[in-house]
């Protein structure tokens, strides 16, 4: 899922704040696109050859192939009409101990795959690089495949009534969020109802015969597990090994939805709160971050935390929300998180630093995709009331995750069918599926990970990381091994196997994992997307 929930998109004429880098990641890419899993009765895509030319990255990070490859809009329609699919591979650096393609995927929704590919040569362990080529896709409708537009003045609309607060308010979004969903499919013809998980599974299949592969790896993190969920529900006999970093779970209600991830980022802000408690260097050593963050909410919803300026800048209950919510993604942050909430406290100025202008979005693939993947319709603003209020209860810090809260919201009346609604997985005869969770995610909480581990059975052995954050592989060594080694030898850790946590010990780079030989890619790819920060 992404860094942050979808912001609340503010033009910046008009001097308003949206939180944190941009929210196209909170999960993996899109989910299923029906109802039920067809294994192997659909059609086999025509094994044709990817036409692959040389395209450059960042000068001596390897040798980099770009393609595009096409599909239908409509997979009911496969004769009708085609977007062109992009396509990235970093070549294997060891072609004789070459095992294959390594498809992978960021998450988002709306990150790209092809971004992924290039950012390999940092990103990936030396032995993933040599024995794969890395080969990213940007899912449709996302990035360079035929991106998902809408109207920047619907996106502002609907933006601005995401916390309803009366029954006035709640029609008004409902209102809103038709009209912005109209504007979509105005603006992008019949792909922006064709935004389905379902329909990327399919797409990826035609990429894995495009490459001539009989059997594909796969690599995918927080919404990019439910394209490989879904793929291993439809074609479990097309797959030599997955991985599923950080997993979404597709069978929540939405009542269920909200009160994982309201019970997860509480956990996770906890897990904070006790760190800076014995770490002498956080500048909130000897206070009760707990207490500190409640006061600051309270200050918030009373209109009273206002930073000095020119004009003046109110910060929203829902800006520290977002504020806490994007900093518990990684723990290498922690440092200066908590100097925010110490400005914040004192009302700073230099807090205006971690809320941050957004410019007009055009590219807008977010609720294209929730809202096609996710029935998440509630029948009343009472109903929306009762459960803010028992999420507080179940919150009493963080009061509710704003990613989770959100994406509720902004399906609200959504005109796109949900062609893709919650299930249960259903996964039969693949080799086993290494998954991952961490045990305080933020944002794909670690209750979904071992439900959809249940739900897979026998073909799942889930590895618990012990610590804070999103994306294992960059915040385990542990982790990262484990999975380098599945994916290279097709060797799982057992069944029950925990990886320690990994607390910060002094301020770093976030991007920087905590062995210091990778960069965590993830807050660029999928903190990136329909809103670009602009200061």
């Amino acid at each position: 899922m992404p860094y942050n929930p979808p912001p609340i998109p503010r033009a910046k004429t008009r001097g308003r704040l949206a939180v944190g880098a941009l929210v196209t990641a909170l999960f993996g890419q899109l989910l299923a696109g029906t109802a039920a899993a067809a294994p192997e009765a659909d059609r086999t895509p025509s094994a044709g050859r990817i036409a692959w030319k040389p395209c450059e990255a960042a000068p001596g990070q390897g040798e980099f192939e770009c393609a595009t490859i096409k599909v239908p809009v409509d997979w009911k329609r496969p004769h009708g009409a085609t977007l062109d699919l992009a396509l990235a591979r970093h070549l294997a650096t060891d072609p004789a101990r070459r095992i294959g393609s390594l498809l992978v995927n960021p998450g988002g929704p709306g990150g790209s795959g092809v971004d992924f590919a290039l950012a390999a040569p940092d990103a990936f362990s030396p032995e993933l690089l040599a024995r794969f080529d890395i080969v990213g896709f940007d899912p449709r409708g996302v990035g360079r495949s035929t991106p998902v537009k809408c109207d920047a003045d619907r996106v502002q609309a609907q933006g601005e009534l995401l916390y309803p607060d009366s029954a006035r308010s709640f029609n008004a979004l409902r209102a809103a969020n038709r009209a912005l969903g109209k504007s979509c499919r105005d603006l992008t013809g019949p792909l922006a109802d064709n935004m389905d998980t379902g329909s990327v599974v399919r797409d990826m299949d035609a990429i894995r015969a495009g490459l001539g592969e009989k059997r594909i790896s796969y690599y995918g993190v927080s919404y990019g597990t439910a394209i490989g969920q879904q793929y291993a529900e439809r074609y479990p006999h097309r797959i030599r090994a997955m991985t599923l970093d950080s997993n979404m779970d597709h069978s929540l209600s939405n009542w269920a939805f909200q009160k994982t991830e309201t019970d997860s980022v509480e956990a996770s802000y906890g897990q904070f709160a006790d760190w800076c408690a014995r770490t002498t260097s956080c500048v909130l050593h000897g206070r009760d971050a707990r207490a500190l963050f409640d006061s600051l909410h309270k200050r918030a919803q009373a209109g009273e935390l206002v930073l000095p300026g020119d004009p003046p800048r109110k910060v929203t209950p829902q800006d520290l929300q977002d504020v806490a919510l994007s900093n518990l993604y990684d723990p290498a942050g922690w440092f200066d998180f908590a100097q925010v909430l110490a400005d914040l406290d004192a009302t700073d100025p230099a807090a205006a630093r971690s809320l941050r202008r957004f410019g007009e979005p055009t590219e807008y693939p977010f609720f294209p995709v929730m809202c096609q993947d996710y029935d998440f319709t509630v029948p009343s603003y009472r109903t929306l009331a009762r459960y803010e209020r028992e999420l507080g209860r179940r919150a009493p810090v963080t009061r509710f995750s704003t990613l989770g809260w959100t994406v509720q919201t902004g399906c609200q009346d959504w005109p796109s069918e949900v062609s893709n609604p919650q299930r249960r997985l259903r996964v039969d005869k693949t080799p086993p599926i290494l998954m991952t969770n961490s045990r305080f995610d933020p944002a794909t909480p670690y209750s979904w990970g071992s439900n959809a581990a249940r739900q897979i059975g026998r073909e799942a052995v889930l590895l618990t990381y012990d610590g804070v954050g999103h994306g294992d592989y960059w915040l385990s060594p542990c982790a990262r091994t484990a999975i380098d080694t599945y994916l290279t030898t097709l060797k799982t850790p057992r069944k029950g196997t925990h990886c320690p946590a990994v607390w910060p010990t002094a301020p770093s780079d976030r991007r920087q994992s905590p062995s210091g030989d990778l960069v965590n890619p993830l807050p660029d790819l999928v903190g990136t997307g329909a809103y670009r920060p602009t200061a």
